[in-house]
């Protein structure tokens, strides 16, 4: 039995090779949901070039398939369902250990990967006994008077391929719960309910029609045509959609339940759907939305490019993620609605919200001319969504989330799944990369290094790029929206007037490989010739065989000198007693060893020269015995208060820098930059040993309302981790003693009510002191 299976996987994959040249030109969708008995029935249409073959492949799994015909006659077709396989007890039968059974289990996941990629539904559309150049060839023999130039061109074999099929129990791709029917976008999922080319290359315009029971509403991609009520008994209602902007199959998007609509006030173009029980909490949510959707119009100097965009949000036990796009629409879980009491979940709400519009414009409208393309049109759409955070959530907040994601990005790109454009691992992976935990770090990585881009550039010339990117994909004479790497690249370089050299070495290293740079660094203070001997170890988070099967499997990687290091310079900001000032000196290609010299600025006055009286203590100084001696020099003997490793954060770098305790403890107190003083709080709290000034340090900034409420959550946890016998639990006791200057109403012995006027310091008080309070790995102070 296993013979003929493999035959006839190759047979489809001939018909694969055959099928890349057949084109769909448009689709129509025509479906009848019968919400009780969990069905689906209905016919597609779809207007296809034919290829020389005759035969065209589609994509159906989990679809019972009645009849086909073409351009209206019954016609021959063979349909093959993936689940039907007999391959796989062979394979269990060799199990004998649990780790045979892993390497079983693995490669019947790649098998039906592979036999996800091949068409199962051949369709006999022509006799291939002449093809359309052959008859041409014919002709002009017999017309031999005609010249090659008053030949008039091929026609292209346009055919009507009808497909009549039902859906019933459907496993995967349609979902049922209740009265609720919706769709996902999830890898190779749009044929599990409609027939298609499922393949990212064959995009076409849609025209749907979905009848549902007349309590229902059917939302779906495009804009809604009209209404139709029928006269059946009981009625049900046809919702018509037109989508004219093409796009690929798994954009396509179905949800039907009984939802309220609101329309949006500001815009037509705007409405959101949701069951009545949460429509109090949909108000109050996507109040603030018509702004992002204003702002991006502005960024990106261009209309929406949909005729309108649908919000649905569904009961979170429904919902296969917590997002799902689709042309002009995206499905939300109403676990993110809140009303007007809650405020923890504005900011989340808010940013997942912008970002799905967002994607909307790239990774939908635009979209990847290749697989390892999708970094870029995911990066563009976190880079178009931070600039929604900066406008209207501040920079502080736009840069600490940065900040956090560069974090967790260096200590997992550590392999080839990490590699961005790498045209190896997206073939190994078969999409799955996109998925998961992996995912959220590529979509890291890619936002941070068009921001590294940026950084090069300046802000308006890259905004330049991206509206240059948009009007390009408006332009009626262009038959495809996508967008590549290539492209991207020489965008860089004509626009954004980045040098050549510098984008051959910046792409391959940094889009076409894995790993992040390490840097290790530390310094001494030359008094004599008043400078800063600063020593730097270069290190990168992937091992360095990693990047070479990388490399070697890209064919993107022109230039291999920056495989022992990145382009450019990283800056060292040293701030002195006069002032501050940035060096940018540290090469990032090289030797892994540098030894720099900083000239500092500022010159001591004589009185910082005078010794500390015998017995006293310098401030500033801690207990932990060499620290005390350093940092009596950086006090008392330098100009410098504290140094930073690439303050503006140009490079996707995990930085390690050895500074005296006093100098962290200026950076803390003294830095207005919510990243350093988030590098500072993370130092101290790392210190094997503790010092009261340490705490102290982090308690009156804990304390400052002045300062960014995120990282005034890192001093407050800082302050509950530092906790110990060798400071008498102080970290413990500042934290109940500000919870209760703040809280705690002493006339009556009660808590006081929540005071919602001041944001920050609710958030402080609720998220830092609340987990702070129910560590039970320490005790209770006394």
């Amino acid at each position: 039995m296993a013979k003929p299976r493999k035959q006839k996987t190759e047979d489809n994959s001939k018909t694969e090779n055959s099928n890349s040249q057949a084109v769909v030109r448009h689709q129509k969708l025509c479906l009848s949901i019968d919400i009780d008995k969990r069905r689906i029935y209905g016919y597609t249409e779809l207007e296809i070039a034919v290829p020389d073959i005759g035969i065209v492949g589609l994509h159906a799994e989990n679809l019972v398939i009645e009849s086909v015909s073409v351009d209206g006659e019954p016609t021959e077709f063979e349909f093959y369902p993936h689940h039907q396989h007999t391959a796989s007890e062979k394979r269990w039968s060799s199990v004998s250990s649990a780790s045979s059974a892993a390497d079983v289990a693995s490669s019947m996941y790649v098998s039906a990967l592979e036999r996800e990629l091949v068409p199962n539904l051949l369709i006999m559309c022509c006799k291939p006994e002449k093809s359309a150049s052959e008859q041409q060839g014919l002709q002009s023999l017999e017309n031999g008077l005609q010249s090659s130039a008053e030949q008039p061109e091929p026609k292209q074999n346009v055919k009507l391929v009808r497909v009549d099929y039902w859906v019933e129990n459907a496993e995967t791709g349609i979902h049922f719960e209740d009265n609720v029917l919706h769709t996902d976008n999830q890898i190779r999922r749009a044929r599990c309910w409609f027939p298609c080319m499922d393949d990212a290359s064959q995009r076409c315009c849609y025209d749907l029609e979905f009848t549902v029971a007349r309590n229902l509403v059917a939302v779906s991609a495009g804009s809604l045509l009209y209404q139709v009520l029928s006269k059946d008994d009981p009625p049900r209602k046809t919702y018509v959609y037109k989508l004219n902007v093409p796009v690929t199959a798994r954009w396509i998007m179905l949800v039907v339940a009984p939802f309220e609509v609101l329309p949006d006030r500001h815009s037509g173009l705007l409405s959101y759907l949701c069951l009545p029980s949460n429509l109090p909490k949909l108000s109050n949510t996507v109040g603030f939305f018509h702004s992002a959707f204003s702002h991006y119009e502005d960024y990106l100097s261009a209309s929406f490019p949909f005729g309108s965009y649908k919000q649905v949000f569904i009961a979170p036990e429904m919902a296969i993620s917590s997002l799902t796009l689709g042309a002009s629409l995206s499905i939300f879980s109403s676990q993110i609605l809140f009303d007007e009491k809650v405020i923890d979940q504005t900011i989340d709400t808010r940013i997942r919200l912008a970002y799905a519009l967002a994607r909307q414009w790239f990774g939908v409208y635009i979209s990847p001319e290749a697989p390892n393309d999708e970094w870029l049109l995911d990066g563009l759409a976190g880079f178009l969504t931070d600039s929604f955070v900066k406008r209207f959530l501040g920079n502080n907040e736009a840069r600490y989330r940065r900040y956090k994601a560069n974090c967790a990005v260096c200590k997992a790109d550590d392999s080839g799944v990490t590699a961005l454009s790498s045209a190896a691992s997206c073939k190994d992976l078969y999409g799955t990369q996109c998925i998961g935990l992996y995912g959220k770090i590529r979509s890291w990585k890619s936002v941070a290094i068009l921001q590294m881009l940026e950084k090069q550039m300046g802000p308006e010339s890259f905004r330049k790029i991206l509206q240059t990117i948009v009007f390009r994909a408006q332009d009626a004479t262009r038959s495809l929206r996508t967008l590549s790497t290539k492209e991207f690249r020489h965008f860089a370089n004509k626009v954004g007037n980045l040098e050549r050299p510098f984008l051959k070495e910046f792409f391959p290293r940094w889009v076409g490989s894995c790993g992040c740079p390490v840097l290790r660094a530390g310094f001494s203070y030359n008094k004599r010739k008043n400078l800063v001997e600063l020593a730097v170890l270069r290190g990168c988070t992937a091992a360095p065989d990693t990047n070479t099967v990388v490399l070697n499997g890209n064919l993107d990687s022109e230039n291999r000198e920056g495989d022992n290091g990145w382009p450019g310079m990283m800056s060292i900001r040293v701030h002195e007693l006069d002032g501050m000032y940035d060096h940018p000196i540290l090469p990032m290609a090289g030797e892994t060893w540098q030894l720099l010299e900083i000239q500092c600025h500022s010159k001591l006055a004589a009185r910082r020269f005078q010794k500390p009286k015998k017995g006293s203590k310098p401030d500033g100084s801690d207990d932990n015995g060499d620290a005390t001696v350093v940092d009596m020099r950086s006090s008392s003997e330098s100009p410098l208060l504290w140094l930073r490793v690439d303050p503006e954060m140009e490079y996707l770098a995990e930085n390690h820098f050895n500074q005296p305790v006093q100098m962290w403890i200026n950076q803390l107190e003294r830095d207005k930059d919510v990243v350093a003083q988030a590098q500072a709080i993370a130092t101290l709290e790392a210190l094997p040993q503790l010092s009261f000034s340490v705490v102290n340090a982090l308690n009156n900034f804990l304390s400052d309302s002045k300062a960014f409420w995120r990282v005034r959550i890192e001093a407050a946890f800082a302050l509950a981790n530092t906790a110990s016998e060798e400071t008498d639990w102080a970290g413990l006791l500042h934290l109940v003693k500000f919870y209760k200057s703040r809280r705690f109403d002493a006339n009556i012995g009660l808590p006081k009510p929540n005071d919602f006027h001041d944001f920050p310091e609710y958030f402080v008080l609720e998220f830092a002191l609340a987990h702070a309070k129910s560590d039970e790995d320490l005790p209770s102070p006394r």
